[in-house]
């Protein structure tokens, strides 16, 4: 049981991404396989997969596509050919030459493994990070490999996104098209952490990430410190289980990432060298960064790293793509396309192969790559209309800003002088699901677009709501949270929701069974603030015990419709279990080490001059 748990969560993590294909036998027939070393500026060698294409030749040359990865290039050995190539299945038709790398310390390659590679000034020649790395294996195969046509593209998803995105400021003159999908840019923002709280739902991750191999790998080495399933009820575990201390303790003392994260709970200087945007500066190659609404793990990432290379490179051929997906699934085509329970259209993932990853490749990898592809500035699906747009700029200029004040439980235009009221005990936190079954589950998916009937009237947890609307309203870019709280306790989390709910005879084109879509909420953003990093997130500071303090809670960008006879409503809660740690709600430096006799209940106020903050599309 143990073990054949693991693997499936191995197999699950390392290859959820990859096109599936019924067999090898296209790559077998027109692919030679090769596996080296290749050397490093400061004498470390990664190990190197490579498919060429049978008939390159003088007069057919062809471009490079490459992965690198942390996740294993699998399968190793020249003989064992993986069942596909490349990002989709129409790229792995067209041919190219295609290059998977494991990163530093992972599985076949030498060196030493870091979450996050910090980016170092190159002062030496010594001095490595993701970039030179990049850099040095560009120039590598550009020398080495016979009949290339000069250029080269990179690409990945989820980490391997992250290394794409640090990949795209090598500055190698070969390198003229990246792809950074579901990138990390930030790991506050992304995966682990939520504005600095702990993404609990994360927790089973760990071995993947915290343990060092001592050799060459061709197969995970940390299998044995899984924590294996118990139960089908998830959140049995996270309830036995105990505070965050405990289960460190108990399972994680001696990974070195979680230890990590548990000595740095606010944004010291750990955090802050590996965050990438900083570093992203005077790109001048295509980059078409990709990203998925209802990404529950890198949502953040590609967002992030879009507006920044949109900021400081001018030079760049920048575009960015927004569709219905969880983590990564646009490289998967599973005709219908739903998350969770609801359904998005038919061959979403089709359309955005066929229409923008592979004409972005074929175009600068095989085409004039001085010449701009011409595809959309950013390509985002309207999450509520069910349907694709295209802007221009993004976001967009045509938008107007919007205050919706939270008072009396609803939404209104106007603030009002009345108090909303919750009482927030630690031991009886809101639940982050009604699916137990989830909270098994390697990373947290569903939740992104689940419906909150689940929550609404707990009486901790606050609602407030429009009425029906009289015509549509599209919200898009970011959604700010303008809270004036006050507590009784010195710390506290503030979850915001933002919902859609469906009119109560409503009924989808298409519907998973068992599903009551009547009334639907469906959860369109959410995020997670605590109070503590309200002035700084580099120093906590304690609440002032019924004082009134503004706490601003940033959501991620949106494009939603939401249509005429739908109604929106904001939930808020202070918990948010166990997809996050709890907060004891007792301020403390090291809140990572707080145990029960920390936890402290608290009546929390939001007064009724808070407001959400969007932009209407006009």
């Amino acid at each position: 049981m143990k073990k054949t748990f693991q693997l499936l969560l191995l197999l699950f993590f390392v290859f959820s991404f990859a096109q599936k294909q019924p067999d090898n036998s296209f790559v077998k027939e027109n692919f030679i396989k090769k596996e080296l070393y290749i050397p490093m500026r400061d004498g470390v060698k990664l190990f190197t997969s490579i498919y060429i294409p049978k008939d390159i030749s003088k007069s057919k040359k062809y471009p490079f596509l490459m992965q690198r990865t942390c996740y294993s290039v699998a399968p190793y050995g020249e003989e064992v050919y993986r069942p596909s190539l490349g990002p989709n299945k129409y790229l792995m038709n067209d041919k190219y030459i295609f290059v998977y790398q494991d990163v530093r310390g992972r599985y076949m390659s030498e060196g030493t493994f870091t979450n996050m590679t910090p980016q170092v000034q190159h002062k030496t020649k010594k001095d490595v990070d993701e970039s030179t790395d990049t850099y040095d294996t560009i120039d590598w195969l550009i020398k080495n490999i016979s009949n290339n046509n000069g250029k080269i593209g990179q690409y990945g998803t989820s980490y391997p996104g992250f290394y794409t995105a640090a990949g795209t400021i090598s500055e190698h003159p070969a390198l003229v098209a990246s792809s950074p999908q579901a990138p990390i840019s930030d790991f506050w923002n992304d995966d682990f952490l939520h504005n600095g709280r702990f993404m609990l739902g994360y927790f089973r991750t760990f071995p993947v990430f915290g343990v060092q191999k001592t050799k060459a790998e061709n197969k995970a080495w940390y299998m044995d410190t899984f924590v294996k399933q118990t139960s089908e009820d998830g959140l049995k575990f996270y309830r036995d289980m105990g505070t965050l201390k405990d289960g460190y303790e108990k399972y994680y003392k001696d990974n070195f990432f979680m230890t990590e994260i548990m000595n740095h709970p606010n944004y010291d200087e750990f955090w802050q060298k590996r965050s990438l945007l900083p570093h992203l500066k005077n790109i001048n190659h295509a980059v078409m960064t990709v990203g998925g609404w209802f990404d529950a793990e890198d949502l953040s990432g590609p967002l992030n790293i879009y507006k920044t290379i949109e900021k400081t490179s001018p030079k760049a051929k920048n575009t960015i793509v927004m569709g219905p997906f969880s983590h990564g699934a646009w490289s998967r085509e599973p005709g219908k396309q739903f998350h969770n329970e609801i359904f998005f259209g038919d061959s979403i993932s089709t359309y955005y192969q066929t229409k923008l990853e592979t004409p972005f490749f074929k175009h600068y990898l095989k085409g004039d790559a001085k010449v701009d592809a011409g595809l959309p500035e950013a390509t985002m699906f309207d999450t509520g209309k069910m349907e694709w747009k295209e802007f221009s700029v993004y976001p967009p200029n045509n938008t107007q800003k919007l205050s919706l004040y939270l008072a009396d439980g609803t939404l209104r235009n106007q603030s009002s002088k009345n108090i909303s009221e919750y009482y927030s005990d630690p031991n009886n936190p809101v639940l982050s699901s009604a699916n137990l079954k989830d909270f098994n589950g390697f990373t947290p998916r569903n939740y992104m677009s689940e419906d909150q009937r689940f929550a609404e009237g707990r009486p901790d947890v606050l609602t407030f709501t429009t009425e029906l609307l009289t015509e549509e309203l599209t919200l898009t870019g970011e959604i700010l949270a303008k809270l004036n709280i006050s507590s009784t306790s010195t710390d506290a989390d503030f979850v915001v929701k933002l919902i859609d709910i469906y009119p109560e005879d409503f009924v989808p084109k298409e519907k998973k069974e068992g599903i009551v879509y009547g009334n639907y909420h469906q959860m369109v953003r959410s995020e997670i603030m605590p109070a503590r990093f309200r002035n700084s997130r580099e120093k906590g500071e304690a609440l002032v015990p019924n004082q009134k303090t503004s706490v601003a809670v940033k959501l991620q960008d949106v494009l939603h419709t939401f249509k005429k006879g739908h109604k929106i409503q904001i939930q808020i809660a202070s918990s948010w279990f166990p997809l996050f740690a709890i907060n004891p709600q007792k301020f403390m430096e090291n809140p990572n080490f707080a145990t029960k006799d920390d936890y402290t209940k608290a009546f929390i106020k939001i007064f009724g001059d808070s407001s959400i903050e969007v932009n209407v599309l006009k």
